[in-house]
């Protein structure tokens, strides 16, 4: 990348994610393969699973429980590539 880039995300399109119940996908950068942000609907329950690159996680709004920790707006958490994470389940 030469230049910044910037992305209104309020103008693009949310996908539902098929395999999880109540969750959406925003793609937003490449070259990070499948780079995106993601929206729960309350009681929405994404099973432990694995990525095969680090993931960085920000809570934008609510309550989301992960791993046995509760994650509120603000809270930022990263799992190494390849490190089991979840189940993550939205409170709110």
């Amino acid at each position: 990348m030469t230049e910044q880039i910037f992305i209104n995300t309020n103008n693009q399109q949310w996908l539902d994610l098929q395999q999880f119940s109540g969750t959406q996908i925003l793609p937003l950068a490449e070259p990070i393969p499948h780079g995106s942000i993601h929206k729960l609907c309350m009681s929405t329950v994404i099973p432990v699973h694995y990525h095969p690159c680090d993931e960085y996680v920000y809570v934008l709004s609510g309550t989301l429980e992960t791993g046995g920790h509760k994650c509120v707006q603000g809270v930022l958490w990263c799992t190494p590539a390849n490190t089991k994470n979840g189940p993550h389940k939205a409170i709110t």
